[in-house]
């Protein structure tokens, strides 16, 4: 019972992280159509959470001296190298290919947990991926001006394996093994976003921004909206709720899982981008985010059983998972 109702919680939350993640484009386009450039969009947003979970990385400034692979590796994979491989690969690509290539990530991961951490996969997760990534594939309209670029595919790929990076290693921040206790997400979290703004910094350049873009108004659906406001929107809720639910659900889930109903968030831009900025709503994409609404759904019902006796190795079981989380983290 108890094991049911984290699993729930989980998807409830992967939900919402899919949901958040899925509002950013929405809220970033105007910025840039305003006269920002994207890496810049896209260090404002990673730097204004850090500055948001600053005080939070204090609480939990331990985790430097015991986890700094860990973190790491979030900041600059999960969060910095997701963001500067797309927005560079979408700089030679169509944004549809690159955002398709990107979102094979829960196909990697799939092929992570199965080859290299030798854990099985159900045939209901695989179904799943191969629904939700065909189902993807219609919701970018991927066949729409292909153009094949090697580099840009490349980088696009490059997003898709820093996607990967994110599930795995918010899964492996649930590893109690060895006696550890397991660290919390938010801590997690927020020196990842610390270490992604930094990188940033040296990518994006921010010194060479408009500012006074941000004092201004931009065009969200023929109406006129503060900039703050929409850069308010991408920093609290497409990067902080975004990343919070996200991370919580990998260990309430499973990474296989939580990837699979993460392709929600292509359903939600495409959605969000037709209400908001009147962007046309094909039968193709229609049909897609069934299809990956289904593949969801057929993933999110395939957790291995936990095992019987002794907890599994891997931090894997849901049971596993849901007890250290609920005794370290504040919030869902």
């Amino acid at each position: 019972m108890y094991a049911s109702q984290g699993k729930s919680a989980g998807l409830g939350l992967a939900l919402a992280s899919a949901f958040a993640f899925g509002g950013s484009g929405v809220a970033a386009k105007p910025l840039i159509e305003a006269g920002l450039a994207p890496l810049h969009v896209v260090w404002l947003r990673v730097a204004g959470a850090a500055l948001v979970m600053l005080p939070v990385a204090w609480r939990h400034r331990a985790l430097v001296r015991h986890r700094p692979a860990l973190l790491a590796g979030f900041g600059l994979f999960a969060v910095a190298g997701v963001q500067a491989c797309y927005f560079a690969a979408i700089s030679r690509i169509p944004v549809g290919v690159a955002l398709l290539l990107e979102y094979l990530g829960p196909a990697l991961v799939l092929l992570w947990v199965r080859f290299v951490q030798r854990r099985p996969v159900t045939r209901a997760a695989a179904v799943g991926v191969v629904l939700a990534v065909g189902g993807l594939a219609c919701v970018v309209e991927a066949w729409a001006g292909l153009s094949f670029d090697p580099v840009g595919v490349l980088l696009a790929l490059g997003a898709a394996c820093c996607q990967v990076s994110y599930f795995v290693l918010s899964d492996h921040g649930s590893d109690v093994r060895g006696g550890r206790k397991a660290p919390d997400p938010l801590g997690v979290i927020a020196f990842g976003l610390l270490v992604g703004a930094v990188v940033l910094t040296v990518v994006a350049r921010p010194w060479t921004m408009d500012f006074s873009v941000l004092g201004g108004d931009a065009a969200l659906g023929g109406s006129e909206v503060a900039a703050s406001l929409l850069l308010s929107w991408v920093v609290l809720i497409a990067t902080v709720l975004a990343y919070t639910t996200g991370v919580t659900a990998v260990r309430r889930l499973s990474p296989q899982v939580a990837g699979v109903v993460a392709c929600l968030e292509a359903v939600v831009a495409t959605v969000l981008a037709w209400i908001l900025l009147a962007e046309h709503l094909s039968a193709p994409q229609i049909l897609g985010g069934a299809l990956v609404l289904a593949g969801a759904l057929i993933a999110q019902s395939s957790t291995p059983r936990a095992a019987s006796g002794p907890v599994a190795s891997g931090g894997t079981d849901a049971l596993a998972r849901t007890s250290p989380l609920s005794e370290d983290r504040s919030t869902g």
